[in-house]
């Protein structure tokens, strides 16, 4: 088994010395150099950049300059997306973000985990679990994003959140941990 199939079913991978995992990486980081160098007149290079890099992409999708990710090909956006500055994604694992989805400056959606015990650590494995986040979300700045997490439809999270575990539809969340608060009413 490849170092790519363990991390696709969530084992213990090396992410760190694996050929064909740094060639893919190298790959998205040639392609987000140049797409961070564009001038912001530059839309029809910027958007064939990213359709060159992410994994799918829906019309009206803006992803504000400087933008970072692993691979690319394990992000996949809806329809009506907007991620602002400093939009930062690990995508060892699938990114699943659905339409009408705003990301404020200084997100960061994280897939890759590291083990507890260092012997593995130091052996640079790792491992990977998928983030999804529905339809109609609202993501306030500076909220980190954890491994494994699923954010429903219609959810606000404050800004400055670490998100560790789910959130159900229609909730505003908020903190560290994130937590919900309440229901979003007229959601």
């Amino acid at each position: 088994m490849t170092e790519k199939e363990k991390c696709a079913q969530g084992l213990l991978y090396d992410a760190n010395y694996d050929a064909e995992l740094l060639a893919e990486r190298l790959r998205a980081k040639e392609l987000l150099y140049d797409y961070n160098r564009l001038r912001p007149s530059q839309q029809a290079e910027r958007r064939a950049l990213l359709e060159r890099l992410l994994g799918k992409m829906g019309q009206q999708t803006v992803i504000e300059q400087p933008f970072f990710c692993d691979y690319g090909y394990n992000i996949e956006v809806g329809a009506n997306f907007f991620a602002n500055f400093n939009f930062v994604v690990l995508d060892e694992a699938k990114v699943r973000i659905g339409d009408n989805v705003f990301i404020a400056p200084n997100v960061g959606i994280y897939t890759a985990g590291h083990p507890l015990d260092v012997a593995q650590r130091n052996q640079g494995l790792e491992y990977a679990r998928p983030v999804t986040i529905g339809n109609n979300v609202w993501i306030g700045a500076g909220v980190s994003i954890l491994p494994g997490v699923t954010i429903g439809d219609g959810v606000v999270i404050g800004a400055g959140s670490v998100v560790t575990k789910d959130i159900p539809a229609g909730m505003l969340a908020v903190g560290n941990p994130c937590r919900v608060i309440r229901e979003i009413a007229g959601k």
